[in-house]
């Protein structure tokens, strides 16, 4: 076996050290940014008083978005709040596509998607590029098969599963991703010592129950974070996770005992499509 030339190693170390050289500020220049997008004053008041339990600046690091990723939002709801952010940040160099309703969601439903369309076109400095396309189970493509680098889901996996509509979902997410693209499920994590279908009326979902139903529709488990873990939610209120803010199910009652406890307990899941 010959030793590999001095100078061959040392042009390799260099290459090397160039690459980590071009790549490192790009990452963190992406980071700095998004910071910016996180603080920046278009976001409405309710949405940045969520920000202490939904830590939308380490989850959008923690899935990987860049500013020119194609990232697919799934049924970002008529608040918008993670498309406050992501829609800027991906304005210029990226796309972001917002799956809503489709005309057969129930009217509550229907309501939201026309304050997500009112919103967008009342505000086009940040929303002018965003690309809205249906969204109910795997009835419509979310966006051109195999064009995106991201889906992500947040706070709506254990509605499908609840009406056994998760593996249609989970269909349309693995025909929208591009081979070895990214899928982030953030969800309400329940507990342990009880099955599934016995907290399934409370909002809460398994982390190893989702896990499992995601690997078997064609994803691989990449890693997980405990940015919106919350050790808090004993996850026993009488109205489930909606006992909590923000919605207060309960109204007035015991409003400061669920405030004290903040926002469920979240698991945050990254997958790559096989």
């Amino acid at each position: 076996m010959h030793p590999i030339p001095r100078s061959l190693l040392l042009a390799a170390l260099a290459a090397l050290a160039a690459l980590a050289a071009g790549c490192a500020p790009t990452m963190l220049q992406d980071k700095d940014v998004l910071a910016q997008r996180v603080a920046a004053p278009h976001r409405s008041p309710g949405n940045v008083a969520r920000d202490a339990y939904r830590h939308p600046l380490e989850v959008i690091d923690f899935f990987g978005v860049r500013k020119d990723s194609v990232v697919v939002e799934i049924l970002p709801g008529s608040s918008g709040y993670y498309m406050e952010i992501l829609a800027p940040h991906l304005r210029d160099q990226g796309r972001y596509i917002a799956a809503s309703r489709d005309g057969l969601a129930p009217p509550q439903y229907l309501a939201d998607h026309r304050k997500l369309l009112a919103r967008l076109a009342a505000e086009p400095a940040p929303y002018g590029k965003v690309l809205v396309t249906e969204f109910n189970a795997d009835l419509h493509d979310i966006a051109p098969p195999g064009s995106a680098d991201f889906v992500l889901t947040f706070r709506n996996m254990h509605n499908w599963v609840e009406r056994k509509e998760i593996e249609g979902a989970l269909r349309a997410f693995h025909r929208a991703l591009k081979p070895g693209g990214i899928l982030g499920v953030v969800d309400h994590r329940g507990r342990t010592d009880q099955t599934q279908q016995a907290q399934m009326k409370s909002g809460y979902l398994r982390q190893d129950y989702a896990i499992e139903i995601i690997e078997k529709a064609g994803f691989r488990l990449l890693a997980a974070s405990e940015a919106n873990a919350n050790p808090k939610d004993a996850k026993d209120h009488p109205e489930g996770v909606w006992t909590l803010p923000p919605s207060y199910r309960l109204k007035n009652q015991d409003r400061e005992k669920y405030r004290a406890i903040g926002e469920s307990d979240r698991f945050t899941l990254k997958f790559a499509r096989r």
